[in-house]
């Protein structure tokens, strides 16, 4: 478990991340954490107009993007399905300070059975046709499901601060992971990322980024 609280951090679209400690950079987009997750994984993935997505997270992190997932469902009435792997859980408290009040019944629960030790076992919860389950393990090395996400959020930390989450080997075992026709959307436009996403067999596409970033990518499993 870290050793410091991470330092919250406001954004200019009145969303909050929080600066980690480990990695040296924001856990989301300091230039507007709430729009990120909407403008690059919510909609970039598709899954604001998918009747029943099932969303796999890599770095779930402080739970903006779920979180930005489960207001769209809800929103629309749709069920989700949401998995999500993370190695390194941030204390509670700052969760609970980044996600600002947020009462949805699955964040509530999420933030009275979130892990204050180490190693911890995963957590799986529901509500209201949302279902939740955390991985806290590395994913890099963990069994992945095949074939079942429609939209794949990769968000680890930045390639140049955790290289492990996107190196060609890994970004193969994500590309199974899509069930065909699923989507991978992702913050990063990076050069070595594209090209391991387009030689795990997937239809890399540039996208413009969201504030603070000229592209993002979004990369297409063909469908079955």
């Amino acid at each position: 478990m870290p050793s410091e609280d991470p330092t919250i951090i406001t954004t200019p679209d009145g969303s909050r991340t929080a600066l980690s400690a480990r990695y040296g950079e924001a856990y989301s987009s300091r230039h507007g954490a709430a729009t990120q997750a909407r403008h690059v994984f919510v909609e970039g993935s598709g899954t604001h107009t998918h009747p029943a997505p099932r969303v796999l997270e890599v770095g779930f992190g402080l739970g903006v993007n779920f979180r930005a997932t489960v207001q769209d469902v809800a929103r629309r009435g749709v069920p989700l399905e949401y998995v999500a792997w993370e190695f390194d859980p941030a204390p509670v408290d700052v969760l609970r300070g980044v996600a600002d009040g947020d009462s949805h019944p699955v964040w509530t629960a999420l933030l009275e059975r979130w892990p204050t030790t180490a190693p911890v076992e995963s957590v799986h919860l529901g509500s209201g046709g949302i279902t939740l389950t955390i991985h806290f393990e590395d994913i890099t090395t963990s069994a992945l499901p095949q074939d079942w996400a429609t939209a794949l959020y990769l968000d680890g930390f930045s390639p140049a601060r955790n290289p492990e989450v996107w190196t060609p080997e890994v970004v193969a075992r994500l590309a199974q992971a899509l069930a065909p026709g699923g989507v991978l959307a992702t913050y990063s436009a990076a050069g070595h990322v594209r090209r391991a996403l387009t030689a795990a067999g997937l239809d890399t596409q540039r996208r413009p980024g969201a504030p603070g970033k000229r592209e993002c990518l979004r990369a297409v499993r063909a469908p079955g």
